[in-house]
């Protein structure tokens, strides 16, 4: 029986492990999340895993490997949401987990707008946001779509899930 990943705080200091996670997903996956060819992780990862104000999260298996990785990144008011699911372990609910993590992380932060960008055509991330248990705003523009939803309706349901 395969343990469950547990969620963790990440930062600069697990760039070889969070490269290494990157190394691992096919180009089909990473064109999903960055929404364009990747060069070699680690010409991009280490600005990401530093970038100010942000709030990076990974699903760690049990023996240690970053399986899964989350971040929050501020713009303004709202904070954008991202997430990037290691192949083998896509399905399994892993980038649920790390949104509702990263939901507390926004709520907690005092953002309004949590939102993010995804391909028009995502049927993964098109079957999540219709599950999602708080209202979800789309906007589509140029084959990407925005999805957001209120920092108040978040609190308000991550609130109901503590009673």
């Amino acid at each position: 029986m395969r343990r469950e990943p547990r969620i963790t705080p990440i930062g600069p200091g697990q760039l070889a492990r969070t490269v290494a996670m990157h190394r691992r997903c096919s180009p089909q996956t990473l064109w999903s999340r960055y929404h364009r060819a990747m060069a070699d992780p680690r010409t991009y990862v280490p600005t990401l895993l530093s970038r100010p104000g942000s709030v990076h999260l990974a699903a760690v298996g049990a023996t240690g490997r970053i399986v899964a990785v989350g971040h929050l990144m501020p713009d303004h008011t709202a904070v954008e949401a991202a997430l990037l699911v290691e192949d083998s372990w896509q399905g399994r609910g892993l980038g649920t987990r790390l949104l509702q993590h990263l939901g507390e992380h926004a709520r907690a932060g005092g953002w309004t707008t949590v939102y993010g960008l995804f391909l028009a055509g995502d049927e993964r991330i098109d079957a999540m946001l219709r599950h999602a248990p708080v209202p979800v705003q789309r906007r589509e523009e140029g084959g990407a779509v925005t999805a957001s939803v209120s920092a108040h309706d978040l609190k308000a349901h991550l609130s109901a899930l503590r009673r």
